[in-house]
Protein backbone atom coordinates (compact mmCIF):
# COMPACT_ATOMS: atom_id res chain seq x y z
CA UNK A 1 0.00 0.00 0.00
CA UNK A 2 2.86 2.39 0.78
CA UNK A 3 4.41 1.67 -2.61
CA UNK A 4 1.10 2.49 -4.31
CA UNK A 5 0.84 5.76 -2.41
CA UNK A 6 4.40 6.74 -3.33
CA UNK A 7 3.76 5.83 -6.96
CA UNK A 8 0.69 8.11 -7.05
CA UNK A 9 2.71 10.96 -5.56
CA UNK A 10 5.51 10.42 -8.07
CA UNK A 11 3.14 10.37 -11.05
CA UNK A 12 1.29 13.49 -9.96
CA UNK A 13 4.53 15.36 -9.22
CA UNK A 14 5.82 14.35 -12.64
CA UNK A 15 2.60 15.68 -14.22
CA UNK A 16 2.82 18.96 -12.33
CA UNK A 17 6.40 19.44 -13.48
CA UNK A 18 5.26 18.78 -17.05
CA UNK A 19 2.46 21.35 -16.80
CA UNK A 20 4.84 23.88 -15.21
CA UNK A 21 6.95 23.58 -18.34
CA UNK A 22 3.92 24.50 -20.46
CA UNK A 23 3.34 27.86 -18.75
CA UNK A 24 3.88 30.62 -21.29
CA UNK A 25 2.86 34.20 -22.04
CA UNK A 26 -0.80 33.17 -22.01
CA UNK A 27 -0.57 32.93 -18.23
CA UNK A 28 0.68 36.53 -18.01
CA UNK A 29 -2.03 37.73 -20.41
CA UNK A 30 -4.65 35.91 -18.34
CA UNK A 31 -3.47 37.55 -15.12
CA UNK A 32 -3.42 41.00 -16.75
CA UNK A 33 -6.91 40.47 -18.17
CA UNK A 34 -8.29 39.63 -14.74
CA UNK A 35 -6.47 42.56 -13.15
CA UNK A 36 -7.91 45.04 -15.66
CA UNK A 37 -11.42 43.62 -15.39
CA UNK A 38 -14.09 45.45 -13.40
CA UNK A 39 -16.44 42.50 -13.01
CA UNK A 40 -16.29 39.12 -11.33
CA UNK A 41 -14.44 35.96 -12.30
CA UNK A 42 -16.99 33.17 -12.74
CA UNK A 43 -15.70 29.60 -12.74
CA UNK A 44 -17.64 26.88 -14.59
CA UNK A 45 -17.00 23.14 -14.68
CA UNK A 46 -18.76 19.83 -14.06
CA UNK A 47 -17.86 16.57 -12.36
CA UNK A 48 -14.37 16.47 -10.88
CA UNK A 49 -13.48 19.64 -12.81
CA UNK A 50 -16.47 21.30 -11.16
CA UNK A 51 -15.21 20.35 -7.72
CA UNK A 52 -11.81 21.79 -8.57
CA UNK A 53 -13.55 24.88 -9.94
CA UNK A 54 -15.33 25.42 -6.63
CA UNK A 55 -12.02 25.40 -4.80
CA UNK A 56 -10.41 27.76 -7.33
CA UNK A 57 -13.31 30.21 -7.04
CA UNK A 58 -13.13 30.08 -3.25
CA UNK A 59 -9.37 30.70 -3.26
CA UNK A 60 -9.71 33.61 -5.66
CA UNK A 61 -12.53 35.17 -3.64
CA UNK A 62 -10.54 34.97 -0.41
CA UNK A 63 -7.43 36.49 -1.97
CA UNK A 64 -8.87 39.65 -3.49
CA UNK A 65 -10.48 38.52 -6.77
CA UNK A 66 -14.30 38.59 -6.62
CA UNK A 67 -15.26 35.15 -7.84
CA UNK A 68 -17.90 32.45 -7.59
CA UNK A 69 -18.59 29.00 -9.03
CA UNK A 70 -21.48 28.44 -11.42
CA UNK A 71 -22.69 24.92 -12.24
CA UNK A 72 -23.17 24.60 -16.01
CA UNK A 73 -26.42 22.66 -15.64
CA UNK A 74 -27.93 25.34 -13.42
CA UNK A 75 -26.48 28.03 -15.69
CA UNK A 76 -28.23 26.54 -18.72
CA UNK A 77 -31.53 26.57 -16.85
CA UNK A 78 -31.66 30.19 -15.73
CA UNK A 79 -28.56 30.96 -13.68
CA UNK A 80 -26.83 32.60 -16.65
CA UNK A 81 -28.65 35.68 -15.39
CA UNK A 82 -25.84 35.88 -12.82
CA UNK A 83 -23.33 36.56 -15.58
CA UNK A 84 -22.85 40.25 -16.38
CA UNK A 85 -21.25 41.51 -19.57
CA UNK A 86 -18.16 42.72 -17.72
CA UNK A 87 -17.56 39.36 -16.01
CA UNK A 88 -14.76 37.01 -17.01
CA UNK A 89 -15.73 33.34 -17.28
CA UNK A 90 -13.30 30.49 -16.67
CA UNK A 91 -14.29 27.20 -18.29
CA UNK A 92 -12.59 24.11 -16.86
CA UNK A 93 -12.69 20.90 -18.91
CA UNK A 94 -9.67 18.67 -19.28
CA UNK A 95 -10.83 17.31 -22.63
CA UNK A 96 -12.15 20.68 -23.69
CA UNK A 97 -15.15 18.86 -25.13
CA UNK A 98 -17.49 18.49 -22.13
CA UNK A 99 -21.05 18.86 -23.48
CA UNK A 100 -22.45 20.77 -20.51
CA UNK A 101 -19.62 23.30 -20.74
CA UNK A 102 -19.80 23.65 -24.51
CA UNK A 103 -23.49 24.54 -24.30
CA UNK A 104 -22.58 27.69 -22.36
CA UNK A 105 -20.20 29.07 -25.01
CA UNK A 106 -22.85 30.56 -27.39
CA UNK A 107 -24.30 32.62 -24.55
CA UNK A 108 -20.85 33.85 -23.52
CA UNK A 109 -20.17 34.92 -27.11
CA UNK A 110 -23.50 36.72 -27.30
CA UNK A 111 -22.92 38.32 -23.89
CA UNK A 112 -19.40 39.39 -24.96
CA UNK A 113 -17.72 37.81 -21.94
CA UNK A 114 -13.98 37.30 -21.95
CA UNK A 115 -13.39 33.55 -21.66
CA UNK A 116 -10.48 31.74 -20.02
CA UNK A 117 -10.21 28.09 -20.96
CA UNK A 118 -8.42 25.60 -18.72
CA UNK A 119 -7.99 22.37 -20.66
CA UNK A 120 -5.47 19.68 -21.49
CA UNK A 121 -6.07 20.09 -25.21
CA UNK A 122 -5.13 23.36 -26.97
CA UNK A 123 -7.02 22.19 -30.07
CA UNK A 124 -10.29 21.51 -28.23
CA UNK A 125 -13.55 23.39 -28.71
CA UNK A 126 -13.19 25.13 -25.35
CA UNK A 127 -9.62 26.20 -26.10
CA UNK A 128 -10.49 27.51 -29.57
CA UNK A 129 -13.40 29.53 -28.17
CA UNK A 130 -11.33 31.05 -25.33
CA UNK A 131 -9.69 34.46 -25.35
CA UNK A 132 -6.95 33.00 -23.18
CA UNK A 133 -6.07 29.33 -22.78
CA UNK A 134 -4.18 27.73 -19.90
CA UNK A 135 -2.76 24.39 -20.93
CA UNK A 136 -2.85 21.75 -18.18
CA UNK A 137 -1.87 18.78 -20.37
CA UNK A 138 -0.48 16.08 -18.08
CA UNK A 139 1.96 13.30 -18.85
CA UNK A 140 -0.36 10.63 -17.40
CA UNK A 141 -3.09 10.04 -14.85
CA UNK A 142 -2.19 8.37 -11.56
CA UNK A 143 -5.14 6.03 -12.11
CA UNK A 144 -3.72 2.74 -13.49
CA UNK A 145 -6.69 2.54 -15.88
CA UNK A 146 -6.05 6.10 -17.11
CA UNK A 147 -9.72 6.78 -16.43
CA UNK A 148 -10.25 8.44 -13.05
CA UNK A 149 -9.22 12.12 -13.08
CA UNK A 150 -6.24 12.29 -10.75
CA UNK A 151 -3.17 14.05 -12.12
CA UNK A 152 -5.39 16.12 -14.41
CA UNK A 153 -7.51 17.53 -11.59
CA UNK A 154 -4.38 18.19 -9.53
CA UNK A 155 -2.89 20.13 -12.43
CA UNK A 156 -6.04 22.24 -12.81
CA UNK A 157 -6.10 22.90 -9.08
CA UNK A 158 -2.47 24.05 -9.01
CA UNK A 159 -3.01 26.24 -12.07
CA UNK A 160 -5.85 27.91 -10.17
CA UNK A 161 -3.57 28.39 -7.17
CA UNK A 162 -0.90 29.87 -9.44
CA UNK A 163 -3.42 32.36 -10.80
CA UNK A 164 -4.59 33.31 -7.31
CA UNK A 165 -1.05 33.90 -6.06
CA UNK A 166 -0.04 35.86 -9.15
CA UNK A 167 -3.10 38.07 -8.69
CA UNK A 168 -2.41 38.47 -4.97
CA UNK A 169 1.14 39.63 -5.58
CA UNK A 170 0.11 41.90 -8.44
CA UNK A 171 -2.47 43.56 -6.20
CA UNK A 172 -0.04 43.75 -3.28
CA UNK A 173 -2.62 41.83 -1.25
CA UNK A 174 -1.42 41.86 2.37
CA UNK A 175 -2.16 39.85 5.50
CA UNK A 176 -4.67 42.39 6.79
CA UNK A 177 -6.55 42.19 3.46
CA UNK A 178 -6.71 38.41 3.78
CA UNK A 179 -7.86 38.70 7.37
CA UNK A 180 -10.79 40.93 6.37
CA UNK A 181 -12.18 38.02 4.37
CA UNK A 182 -11.49 35.53 7.20
CA UNK A 183 -12.73 37.29 10.35
CA UNK A 184 -13.78 34.01 11.95
CA UNK A 185 -10.51 32.19 11.37
CA UNK A 186 -7.26 32.17 13.27
CA UNK A 187 -5.75 34.70 10.87
CA UNK A 188 -8.68 37.06 11.39
CA UNK A 189 -8.14 36.76 15.11
CA UNK A 190 -4.45 37.39 14.66
CA UNK A 191 -4.79 40.48 12.49
CA UNK A 192 -8.17 42.02 13.34
CA UNK A 193 -9.13 41.41 16.97
CA UNK A 194 -7.48 43.64 19.55
CA UNK A 195 -7.16 43.33 23.29
CA UNK A 196 -9.73 46.09 23.80
CA UNK A 197 -12.30 44.00 21.90
CA UNK A 198 -12.11 41.18 24.44
CA UNK A 199 -10.94 42.68 27.73
CA UNK A 200 -13.15 42.97 30.78
CA UNK A 201 -13.79 46.51 32.00
CA UNK A 202 -16.72 46.25 34.42
CA UNK A 203 -16.53 45.64 38.17
CA UNK A 204 -12.78 45.24 38.25
CA UNK A 205 -11.52 44.15 41.69
CA UNK A 206 -9.24 46.68 43.39
CA UNK A 207 -7.92 46.57 46.97
CA UNK A 208 -5.58 48.61 49.17
CA UNK A 209 -2.14 47.23 49.95
CA UNK A 210 -2.74 47.24 53.74
CA UNK A 211 -5.99 45.28 53.47
CA UNK A 212 -6.24 42.08 55.48
CA UNK A 213 -6.00 38.58 54.07
CA UNK A 214 -9.72 38.04 54.76
CA UNK A 215 -10.70 41.18 52.83
CA UNK A 216 -8.49 39.98 50.01
CA UNK A 217 -10.35 36.67 49.87
CA UNK A 218 -13.70 38.44 49.78
CA UNK A 219 -12.61 40.86 47.06
CA UNK A 220 -11.20 38.04 44.93
CA UNK A 221 -14.45 36.09 45.22
CA UNK A 222 -16.47 39.15 44.23
CA UNK A 223 -14.30 39.89 41.23
CA UNK A 224 -14.54 36.38 39.73
CA UNK A 225 -11.26 36.88 37.88
CA UNK A 226 -8.97 34.77 40.02
CA UNK A 227 -7.00 37.92 40.84
CA UNK A 228 -7.17 41.29 42.59
CA UNK A 229 -5.38 44.49 41.64
CA UNK A 230 -3.67 46.48 44.37
CA UNK A 231 -4.29 50.22 44.07
CA UNK A 232 -6.84 51.82 41.77
CA UNK A 233 -7.41 52.40 38.07
CA UNK A 234 -5.13 55.45 38.03
CA UNK A 235 -2.15 53.65 39.56
CA UNK A 236 -1.58 49.95 40.10
CA UNK A 237 0.94 48.97 42.77
CA UNK A 238 0.69 45.22 42.24
CA UNK A 239 -1.49 42.19 41.69
CA UNK A 240 -2.50 39.18 43.76
CA UNK A 241 -3.56 36.02 41.97
CA UNK A 242 -5.14 32.88 43.35
CA UNK A 243 -1.72 31.27 42.92
CA UNK A 244 -0.22 33.91 45.19
CA UNK A 245 -2.91 33.06 47.74
CA UNK A 246 -2.08 29.35 47.72
CA UNK A 247 1.63 30.02 48.07
CA UNK A 248 0.97 32.42 50.94
CA UNK A 249 -1.10 29.82 52.79
CA UNK A 250 1.72 27.28 52.50
CA UNK A 251 4.38 29.75 53.55
CA UNK A 252 2.45 31.55 56.33
CA UNK A 253 0.22 29.22 58.39
CA UNK A 254 -0.94 32.20 60.49
CA UNK A 255 -2.80 34.30 57.92
CA UNK A 256 -4.35 36.64 60.49
CA UNK A 257 -1.35 38.96 60.35
CA UNK A 258 -0.79 38.82 56.59
CA UNK A 259 -1.43 41.93 54.48
CA UNK A 260 -1.90 42.29 50.75
CA UNK A 261 1.43 44.07 50.43
CA UNK A 262 3.33 41.03 51.71
CA UNK A 263 2.05 38.64 49.05
CA UNK A 264 1.38 40.81 46.01
CA UNK A 265 3.44 40.76 42.79
CA UNK A 266 4.76 44.29 42.50
CA UNK A 267 5.44 44.40 38.76
CA UNK A 268 2.46 42.92 36.94
CA UNK A 269 2.48 42.68 33.15
CA UNK A 270 0.53 45.54 31.57
CA UNK A 271 -0.36 45.50 27.87
CA UNK A 272 -1.78 48.27 25.71
CA UNK A 273 -5.42 47.87 24.73
CA UNK A 274 -4.57 48.43 21.03
CA UNK A 275 -2.31 45.38 20.92
CA UNK A 276 -3.66 42.44 18.92
CA UNK A 277 -5.21 39.61 20.89
CA UNK A 278 -2.80 37.16 19.31
CA UNK A 279 0.15 39.14 20.72
CA UNK A 280 -1.43 39.14 24.17
CA UNK A 281 -1.93 35.39 24.05
CA UNK A 282 1.63 34.82 22.88
CA UNK A 283 2.85 36.96 25.77
CA UNK A 284 0.79 34.89 28.19
CA UNK A 285 2.37 31.70 26.89
CA UNK A 286 5.87 33.14 27.18
CA UNK A 287 5.29 34.45 30.72
CA UNK A 288 3.20 31.42 31.74
CA UNK A 289 0.34 33.56 33.03
CA UNK A 290 -3.41 33.56 32.36
CA UNK A 291 -4.08 37.23 33.13
CA UNK A 292 -2.77 40.50 31.71
CA UNK A 293 -3.62 43.96 32.95
CA UNK A 294 -4.62 46.35 30.19
CA UNK A 295 -3.56 49.97 30.26
CA UNK A 296 -0.37 52.03 30.32
CA UNK A 297 2.78 50.24 31.47
CA UNK A 298 4.50 53.62 31.78
CA UNK A 299 1.88 55.27 33.99
CA UNK A 300 0.66 51.99 35.55
CA UNK A 301 -2.93 53.02 34.90
CA UNK A 302 -5.49 50.33 34.13
CA UNK A 303 -8.46 50.25 31.78
CA UNK A 304 -9.27 46.53 31.84
CA UNK A 305 -8.21 42.93 32.34
CA UNK A 306 -7.47 40.39 29.60
CA UNK A 307 -7.58 36.67 30.32
CA UNK A 308 -7.21 33.51 28.25
CA UNK A 309 -10.81 32.56 28.91
CA UNK A 310 -12.00 35.99 27.62
CA UNK A 311 -10.70 34.95 24.20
Amino acid sequence: MKDIAKRVFDIEIESLQHVAGLIDDEFTKTVNAILSNTGKLIVIGIGKSGLIGKKIAATLASTGTPSFFLHPGEAFHGDLGMVSTNDIVMLISYSGETDEVLRIIPFLKWNKNLVIGVTGNPNSTVAKNSDHHLNVKISREACPLELAPTSSTTAALVMGDALAIALMESRDFKQHDFARFHPGGSLGRKLLIKVKDLMRTDKLPFIEEQASFMNLLLKMSEGRLGMVMVGDATYIKGIVTDGDLRRALLKHPDIATLTVFEIMTQNPIIIDEDEFASHAEQLMLEKKVTTLLVGSAQNRSISGVYQIYNA
